[in-house]
């Protein structure tokens, strides 16, 4: 496993520096059934084809995950969700040279994936769903991204509400990190996702993204998955995830410009441009101040 750094520059290559540049991170679905690239990847040569070709566009890392959490989603067993992430983790580790996450909430997957190769946890229910995800973080030295979700995959777009939206994600998020740092995981190796989509409204995503500033109060790096979602395909009119490529773009750049630390995403070159653009943008802005 490659530890990871998550606050200070060093010269080890998976370490990450947040104050230098926005990181992308590519998407590697390993399913049948995600919203927009269910069944591409699910052979395992083919699953780590594109892990490689998203290492050689730039990604610095890859989130994997082996079962769709698309809005009515069904679940599947822990043998099946082990039964694809497994064999392709133990290939890819050997393969690529960058950081690999697991995109799970069942800590017995999650340990496997660890001993796999895989240094960061992607814990969508922000390690509420299974009590023994954040001891097996800690134990093994992980990083860990916490989202937050309201409600399961199968129900979580069933009128979505909030009294007061980003104050409700932000005493999630502080209970979370207490979650985590309870159990011994290290508070710098913690990273939050605000779950855009997940239990959210298109109002919902898009003040996510116009106050995501704010999140900053909790002084932890932020994850951020806008990429192909359905709230962009509502406002621009477009049915195929995969035309959704300029929306997605131009949220990742409100994003970073927001502060977003990470961007997780399908199209690895683009968005990699696009964020190298608007770091460059916001450094000279700093540097004439």
């Amino acid at each position: 496993m490659r530890k990871l750094n998550l606050t200070e520059p060093t010269t080890r290559q998976a370490d990450l520096a947040f104050s230098k540049r926005t990181y992308v991170m590519g998407v590697l679905n390993v399913t049948p059934d995600s919203f927009s690239d269910g069944g591409k990847f699910l052979d395992k040569s083919k699953a780590i084809e594109h892990a490689i070709d998203m290492a050689a566009a730039g990604a610095d890392m890859i989130d994997v995950g082996g079962v769709s959490t698309r809005p009515g989603a069904r679940d599947v067993s822990i043998d099946e969700e082990l039964g694809r992430v497994i064999p392709v983790l133990e290939n890819l580790s050997k393969v690529i040279k960058i950081p690999i996450s697991i995109d799970t909430r069942r800590s017995r997957v999650a340990e496997e994936a660890i001993r796999g190769g895989v240094s960061i946890v992607n814990d969508i229910s922000g390690l509420r769903h299974d009590p023994a995800m954040a001891p097996v973080v800690a134990r093994h030295g992980a990083a860990v991204i916490i989202m937050q979700m309201k409600g399961e995959p199968q129900n979580m777009q069933l009128n979505p509400a909030y009294k007061n939206l980003i104050e409700e994600l932000i005493a999630f998020f502080r209970e979370s990190i207490n979650i985590a740092r309870d159990a011994g995981v290290q508070e710098e190796k913690i990273i939050i996702d605000p779950g855009i989509g997940f239990g959210k409204t298109v109002e919902h995503n898009l003040e996510i993204l116009n106050r995501l500033d704010e999140f900053k109060i909790l002084g932890r790096p932020i994850c951020i998955g806008t990429s192909r979602k359905s709230f962009i395909g509502k406002i621009l009119d477009v049915s195929e995830p995969g035309d959704r490529l300029i929306g997605t773009l131009a949220t990742c750049v409100i994003a970073v410009m927001k502060g977003a630390n990470i961007l997780r995403v399908h199209d690895v070159k683009e968005t990699l441009q696009a964020a190298r653009m608007t770091d460059s943008i916001l450094k000279s802005k700093i540097k004439n101040l």
